[in-house]
């Protein structure tokens, strides 16, 4: 019985915050498929909004060279191609 009073506000905390949590919608554009088919595999799709003020075609494409280098993401060179062309028109600083 102890158990389930540590328990429900757990779960009662853990339902509120999902409750808050809101999809991440993704400006329309060319490769915005690839990018929501293989970030989403390891991050939120907010990190890319969160870092978009400062980041050119060559901090998004070392940013993507770094997920597959050194952190395994299997994404294929086009794949790689379209998700950096992507993330520099619809996010990429001025």
């Amino acid at each position: 019985m102890k158990i389930w009073i540590a328990v429900i506000p757990v779960v009662f905390a853990a339902t509120i915050v999902a409750a808050a949590e809101q999809r991440v919608e993704l400006k329309a554009g060319t490769g915005r498929d690839k990018v929501e088919a293989n970030c989403v595999a390891c991050h939120s799709l907010d990190y890319i909004i969160g870092n978009s003020p400062f980041m050119n075609r060559q901090v998004w494409e070392a940013e993507v060279t770094k997920m597959i280098k050194a952190f395994g993401a299997p994404i294929s060179d086009a794949d790689a191609k379209a998700i950096v062309d992507y993330l520099v028109a619809n996010y990429g600083a001025s």
